[in-house]
């Protein structure tokens, strides 16, 4: 049911100073362009709570960090679902992934790290793990561990029970359906084979917390969020923390151009893949496997 939007005394240097304090706090930024957008959201929110004053607002969200996260809560609500993207995971599917098969063969254990940052209600990070179960040969045999944070407690709740509506799993195909999902009266519980390689954690991207190396990064439409210098920090935290010929996968709008770090571009596609840069020799041993299992097409040097 709709929340009926009471009359609320907010003034301009109100807005800005709420704006100002979720920046200074959680790294993210509304620009000019979701003013609009942003003032509704505060509004709604006031109604919600039934705050008359702008300043009731501010002094909640100062005193109380439970507030401060339910207000972010409402800012951050965005519609996703399972292959949101079919074009990344198409990607990701035939092109990374074969290539990582090929680079890992003949590891022991063969390993694979992900890392889905901002993953919200937890269909990007299952639809990451449905992919990989699909793609890689022998899946079991290898150690797979997806990380999946995102700066909500209450989308990682959800994402954790795995309940989803069905709404939300109609680029999920028949056969993907009946293997990674059980029904739950009108919904769709994801299986215990899929839920296992994902781990879910509380996380502020604006913050730097190491935690090791990964194979493959998807930080898809958070950047937008994040004022240029934070979003050359996180991009460079990017690098960082990929193992060479690593992947990093960004939303459509997003770049890393200015970031100043030297990723090899290519395109697979409508899709932009962002590589970290692996020494000449391990290059060449990566294509021949690659070529003499098949290799992907599509691809193109940016």
């Amino acid at each position: 049911m709709s929340e009926k939007i009471m009359t609320a005394k907010l003034t301009e240097h109100e807005l800005s100073e709420i704006r100002a304090l979720i920046e200074q706090r959680s790294g993210i930024l509304f620009d000019d362009s979701r003013e609009r957008f942003f003032s509704q959201r505060i509004r709604e929110h006031m109604a919600a709570k039934r705050l008359f004053h702008g300043a009731d607002l501010l002094r909640l969200m100062r005193s109380s960090n439970v507030e401060y996260d339910s207000l972010v809560e409402r800012l951050l609500t965005q519609e996703t679902s399972f292959f949101r993207y079919p074009s990344i995971f198409e990607a990701l599917e035939k092109k990374v992934l074969r290539e990582m098969h090929a680079k890992k063969f003949w590891e022991n254990p063969r390993s694979l790290r992900v890392w889905s940052a901002g993953c919200a209600t937890g269909e990007e990070p299952y639809t990451i793990a449905m992919t990989i179960c699909d793609s890689l040969e022998f899946a079991e045999a290898w150690n797979l561990h997806i990380l999946a944070t995102d700066i909500s407690r209450q989308a990682l709740t959800q994402a954790e029970r795995g309940l989803y509506p069905a709404r939300e799993l109609t680029a999920v195909n028949p056969r993907q359906k009946e293997a990674y999902f059980s029904r739950v009266g009108e919904q769709f519980l994801v299986r215990p084979r899929i839920r296992n390689l994902v781990s879910f954690a509380q996380m502020n991207l604006a913050q730097a917390v190491y935690m090791g190396r990964f194979d493959i990064i998807f930080c898809m439409n958070v950047m937008i969020y994040f004022t240029d210098d934070r979003r050359t920090a996180l991009i460079q935290r990017f690098y960082e923390y990929l193992e060479p010929g690593g992947y990093l996968f960004v939303g459509h709008a997003e770049s890393v151009a200015k970031a100043g770090v030297k990723f090899d571009t290519s395109v697979y596609g409508d899709c932009i893949l962002y590589q970290k840069p692996i020494a000449p020799h391990a290059r060449k041993a990566t294509a021949a496997a690659g070529n003499s299992s098949g290799g992907a097409s599509g691809e193109e040097r940016a």
